[in-house]
């Protein structure tokens, strides 16, 4: 829901009065060169001399501040044209405030979310008063004040019916915000996000796009946390990167689904790629070498056992810090399982697929095939035990009638009705 502004007055009496503030602040002439215009009718260009000189309320004392922005925010409302105001507006509110250097964020940030609720939810100026308030989070490293606002950005970006460049523009506003919070993962997920919106060939062979694409390839192989590259391996931006950026393309299939040699391969044939391109390698090799123990873990989830030595010689470290990699591994959330240290042996209970195709969708099935098998096993189980449960029941029950002299009838008959209906 938009808020209203409630101030009292004619557009002309605010006007002037506004004027007349800002030369007390510039000694400038405004309030003489609006007073013609709002006698003859011409509000819009009266308008247009305040706004441009609105600059100066950035020097007014902070409790002033807000109030003096306020009236100019009611009053490009009153004027029946806000969207030929509303950049000019940001662009002024969004300059330093020499009055308050400590509370600057804060009063900017004010000013700005007021302009943004006073539109309509459907008006696109709150696309441009957006990016002006991203542009001060930016700045000055308050991402966590946006974070709440930001569940609704998809519905307001379908609201504006922005096209495709400018919700990109929009979501790589929020990663760079996110990026300079230090919030790496928000970041990277507004890039995919930014990516998506690239969806034709022509779009993605664009510089632009390689750039976008490499920079989120580059973010996700660096994250000490991002093990999944298939968000990326689907994006026609990065499919694009296989004609243009080989190499790179080449690195993202060897941490997508390629195991530690691959990669000392690469390095082998690509040496100065890393250095070139700011990588640490000591970084990636840590990523490849989880990522290993994973496809070992899946490829020995048969029989759910994982010998010490296995995980040895695929990660080509040393005996005495299997443990430690493959707690690593359970703490990344890529396994589940427990360590045998007398058994020397990785007992796996949960492992990821890093890449599921048509061979693991046979594994699945076959699970399926042997669950099922096992659990017509435990039915049959129970039904005989009881089926014979039954059968002791009425045999004891006849013993007792015969010993009564026919007097266990009833109890007979009581008991035949209670089994009359068997749950299947």
């Amino acid at each position: 829901m938009a808020n209203t502004l409630l101030i009292e007055g004619t557009f002309e009496e605010l006007s002037e009065e506004l004027a007349v503030y800002i030369d007390g602040l510039s000694q400038s002439s405004v309030q003489s060169e609006v007073a013609p215009l709002l006698k003859e009718g011409n509000k819009v260009d009266a308008l247009k001399k305040i706004v441009t000189a609105s600059s100066a309320l950035n020097s007014a004392p902070e409790r002033e501040f807000v109030a003096a922005y306020n009236l100019l925010v009611h009053l490009v409302h009153q004027s029946g044209s806000p969207d030929i105001f509303l950049p000019k507006l940001c662009q002024n509110v969004s300059a330093p405030i020499t009055s308050s250097p400590y509370n600057a964020t804060g009063l900017a940030l004010n000013v700005l979310s007021t302009i943004f609720n006073t539109l309509s939810p459907e008006q696109e100026s709150r696309y441009h008063v957006l990016l002006a308030i991203l542009k001060i989070v930016r700045n000055n490293s308050t991402f966590d004040q946006l974070t709440p606002q930001l569940a609704q950005l998809e519905s307001w970006l379908e609201g504006w019916n922005m096209d495709a460049a400018d919700q990109r523009k929009l979501y790589l506003a929020v990663s760079d915000v996110a990026t300079e919070a230090s919030e790496d993962e928000q970041a990277y997920q507004y890039l995919l996000k930014a990516l998506r919106t690239i969806q034709s060939s022509e779009d993605a062979a664009t510089e632009d796009a390689k750039s976008l694409s490499i920079r989120a390839l580059k973010q996700s192989l660096v994250s000490p946390t991002h093990f999944d590259f298939h968000d990326l391996t689907q994006l026609d931006s990065i499919a694009a990167l296989r004609q243009s950026e080989p190499v790179w393309y080449e690195l993202l299939e060897i941490f997508n689904a390629q195991k530690l040699e691959d990669l000392r391969e690469f390095t082998d044939a690509n040496p100065d790629f890393a250095a070139t391109n700011d990588l640490d390698m000591s970084v990636l090799e840590r990523k490849i070498r989880l990522l290993t123990l994973a496809s070992i873990a899946a490829s020995a989830s048969q029989s759910r056992t994982l010998p010490y030595s296995t995980i040895t010689a695929a990660l080509q470290i040393p005996a005495e810090d299997v443990e430690m990699w493959a707690i690593d591994a359970v703490r990344s959330g890529l396994v589940e399982g427990k360590l045998s240290q007398q058994e020397k042996t990785f007992l796996i209970h949960r492992t990821t697929y890093r890449v599921f195709g048509e061979n693991q969708w046979r594994e699945v099935a076959s699970r399926l095939d042997m669950w099922k098998s096992s659990l017509e096993a435990v039915l049959g189980v129970v039904r005989q035990e009881k089926a014979n449960y039954i059968r002791d029941k009425e045999a004891e029950l006849r013993d007792a009638e015969n010993k009564s002299g026919g007097n266990g009838y009833r109890a007979n008959k009581q008991y035949r009705n209670a089994n009359a209906v068997e749950v299947e």
